[in-house]
């Protein structure tokens, strides 16, 4: 069977064109959420977002432009120090966002509960963020900064963004209240999760190891009976040193139970690994985009 070529080309006019409609989308739904939820309510989840609340608490200036004027900076100083390997697209999402907070800053507040507005603006905020990294983008802020501690002090990506998103937070307890804060680290976590389903979604898979004395005949039933196929890996013992064949099966979550009582019944002493996966690609699972 020939494969499946993808609808748009990697690289194309086409393909570039909606890399940039996903940027527009999601920094919209970030900013209805932002001007809807998180600012009213003000809590900063951290980011150059968090700092324009907190900035318009004592300066009464529009969080819009609080994000351009931290925003294009930190642009430049990523290009200098880093290189143009962040393209145009940064500088598009970094001028972008903040205008999309100046359209959509008087949109209607749906709540004034501070853990209802901290849990929604999460989600909002993580699909909108989601759906820019879907389309390669960025929108700039903190994130380079994060870049830039990254790589001239040796801390971790991860590190250096936690660092980041922490000053803002502690700052947002002192201008505000510490239980805004509090609701600041609930937004975030929100949002970090969120982030994590649109970019991989809820096709949760599992992947089971098995090892056993019947391996042809449990292979036959993987394949024939179970449907599904199969990677043989070689192995051996570690106490004895003997060659033994791994079986690796990729199952859905509704095929596992299916696949346990397939091995018990060729081989009741079988050894099964299970591990979870959050993406597969390929034939019987998710299509490559």
């Amino acid at each position: 069977m020939s494969r499946r070529e993808p609808r748009i080309t990697m690289g194309s006019p086409t393909h570039t064109l909606f890399e940039y409609i996903l940027l527009i989308v999601g920094s919209l739904i970030m900013a209805a959420s932002f001007n809807s939820f998180l600012n009213p309510n003000q809590i900063a989840t951290g980011g150059v977002s968090g700092i324009s609340t907190i900035l318009q608490e004592v300066t009464k200036i529009n969080p819009a432009y609080t994000q351009w004027a931290l925003n294009i900076p930190i642009l430049l100083l990523a290009l200098w120090l880093l290189g143009k390997k962040f393209g145009i697209k940064a500088i598009v999402g970094s001028v972008i966002f903040p205008f999309c907070v100046l359209v959509t800053t008087h949109l209607g507040v749906p709540t004034h509960n501070p853990l209802l507005a901290a849990v929604y603006g999460g989600i909002g905020v993580g699909l909108g963020l989601g759906i820019v990294f879907k389309g390669r983008g960025s929108t700039g802020g903190l994130g380079l900064a994060a870049q830039l501690l990254h790589k001239y002090s040796g801390l971790s990506l991860g590190f250096s963004v936690a660092i980041f998103d922490g000053l803002v937070i502690i700052s947002s307890a002192l201008v505000f209240t510490p239980e805004n804060a509090l609701y600041g680290m609930i937004g975030l976590f929100v949002t970090t999760k969120t982030i994590d389903i649109v970019q991989l979604g809820f096709n949760y898979a599992k992947v089971a190891f098995i090892i056993s004395d019947h391996t042809d005949a449990i292979r036959k039933a993987i394949l024939y009976d179970l449907d599904r196929g199969l990677t043989e890996l070689s192995g051996s013992g570690g106490f004895t040193g003997e060659s033994r064949t791994v079986m690796m099966v990729v199952v859905k979550q509704n095929e596992v139970s299916r696949l346990k009582t397939l091995v018990q019944s060729v081989d009741p002493q079988a050894f099964v690994i299970l591990s979870e996966t959050n993406e597969v690609l390929g034939e019987g699972f998710k299509r490559h985009a």
